[in-house]
């Protein structure tokens, strides 16, 4: 049974406003979603599943085996997100670990996908279990440097041919690995999101719309609104609070306890004129914040390329991660940070710190040197909940009657996050138990592929971006 009188407001259209929108929509809930600007999902880039956390040697394997099962989720619920190609893992030589630790990790991945499809079949969404992961030698590297690379790889080794051409083997640790961790496109998932919402009739998209103050009482929030120039309210029965980085300006209004950090980061946008090579994705394992820091070696279509470098100068700042203080739950970003988010970035410093993440990459691909910048940044600020900056799994918190506030880290997380709230409205009568855990897919079949295509070009193009960078890497 719904109770289709209670009224539900969340706050922030990004990854989990939106998703809680379209998931409590569907189940019959009146919704009401405010977002800041004039689309949804605009806030930090993501492009990766982390289906088992393989980039992160720092989190604990019970992280990597949550990120795996949220992974898996999540791949179900968005489809049409997911760029199936797969990542491989190199560590350089100077680094400090050896491949071999990371190994036991792996086989724990292997063995806890084979009992989630034993579980239920249709978790076999990353391929065959035994599948999960592979290692190569150099000597198998070198002899895959001889074959032709494909335009549609069918396999592991397929996908590996141009790792084994375009990579410095002298200066990288062996063996090298391969991990059915696939990429995930912000645009499509954007588009189908709008899309899908704009068809539910108990959901009401408020964009361009920020939210000013929220009153409360016993029973009922007041939350007073401003939508082009007017001055509005409503009253609801709930609020979920997924404002991103900001989620601590709602915090302040509600006078709630808080304990958070928030973080700048920056991924750059390149074109490789010459080549338009269908790579996996690669990831160059390094220590975060020194001059080896991790990088990451994203494809798009066309030979666009987005690069993470997870240093000082690439992808991390040296004053970009800050916590909430006693006075507010809001960290406060230094006014830069503020500019480029609400505004623009300077030409001098997105030329600077593209050039430094095609250097960073060049070292182990050095024919990407010849690589040039393709458009500002995808940007962003990230909400991490405590003083742990790196925590990787984080949901949902309830830090006050008929209030959850969104905490998710990671992309993958959010269906957890959703089934945290659904729980809690459960036991507030708005919805029957048997919604706990379930998940509507009915919504897949009124989206059309060309519809997501080409709105995706159109989000992607009015943020300034290329579009091609929209477009999945390759379609099954």
């Amino acid at each position: 049974m719904i109770n289709k009188n209670a009224k539900v407001a969340i706050i922030g259209g990004g990854v989990a406003g939106s998703t809680t929108a379209l998931y409590l929509g569907k189940l019959g809930l009146n919704i009401t979603l405010f977002e800041k600007e004039n689309d949804l999902i605009s806030g930090p880039p993501f492009c990766h599943l982390h289906a088992g956390g393989n980039l992160y040697r720092e989190i604990s394997d019970e992280q990597c085996v949550k990120l795996l099962k949220q992974s898996i989720d999540f791949l179900r619920f968005y489809p049409f997100v997911v760029d199936y190609r797969p990542t491989v893992i190199v560590l350089p030589k100077d680094d400090k670990g050896k491949v071999e630790d990371l190994i036991p990790r792996l086989d724990l991945l292997t063995h806890e996908y084979k009992k989630l499809i034993e579980d239920d079949s249709k978790n076999k969404v990353l391929g065959e279990s035994k599948d999960y992961y592979k290692l190569y030698t150099k000597e198998d590297i070198e002899n895959l440097k001889n074959r032709t690379t494909l335009e549609s790889p069918k396999n592991l080794d397929d996908w590996m041919i141009p790792v084994a051409q375009n990579i410095s083997l002298d200066k990288v640790q062996f063996p090298l690995i391969i991990v059915q961790e696939y990429g995930l496109n912000l645009f499509r998932l954007a588009s189908g999101v709008k899309l899908s919402l704009s068809k539910i009739n108990n959901v009401s998209l408020l964009t361009n719309t920020t939210v000013e103050n929220i009153k409360s009482d016993e029973q009922s929030f007041k939350v007073s609104y401003t939508q082009e120039n007017q001055q509005l309210s409503k009253e609801f029965d709930y609020i979920i609070n997924a404002a991103g980085f900001r989620t601590g300006k709602i915090d302040d209004m509600l006078d709630v306890p808080c304990k958070k950090m928030v973080e700048f980061k920056a991924a750059y946008v390149t074109k490789w004129k010459e080549n338009d090579t269908l790579f996996p994705e690669i990831i160059f394992h390094g220590e975060r914040g020194t001059p080896q820091g991790m990088g990451q070696f994203t494809p798009y279509p066309d030979g666009h390329f987005q690069l993470h470098g997870m240093t000082k100068d690439i992808t991390l700042y040296e004053d970009g991660l800050v916590a909430n203080t006693k006075m507010s739950c809001q960290p406060k970003l230094n006014q830069n940070f503020i500019q480029k988010i609400e505004k623009s970035w300077c030409n001098d410093e997105i030329d600077t710190r593209t050039k430094s993440a095609i250097k960073h990459i060049s070292k182990f691909i050095p024919h990407f040197s010849d690589a040039e910048v393709a458009s500002k940044p995808l940007f962003g600020a990230q909400q991490i909940p405590g003083d742990d900056p790196t925590l990787r799994v984080a949901e949902v918190s309830f830090s006050s009657n008929r209030y959850a506030r969104c905490e998710i880290v990671k992309v993958s997380s959010v269906l957890s996050m959703i089934d945290a709230i659904v729980k809690q409205l459960i036991e507030l009568g708005y919805i029957d138990e048997s919604t706990y855990k379930t998940r509507d897919l009915s919504y897949l079949e009124s989206l059309n592929e060309a519809e997501i295509v080409k709105n995706a070009k159109i989000i992607s193009k009015q943020r300034g971006y290329p579009e091609s960078i929209s477009n999945r890497n390759i379609a099954l």
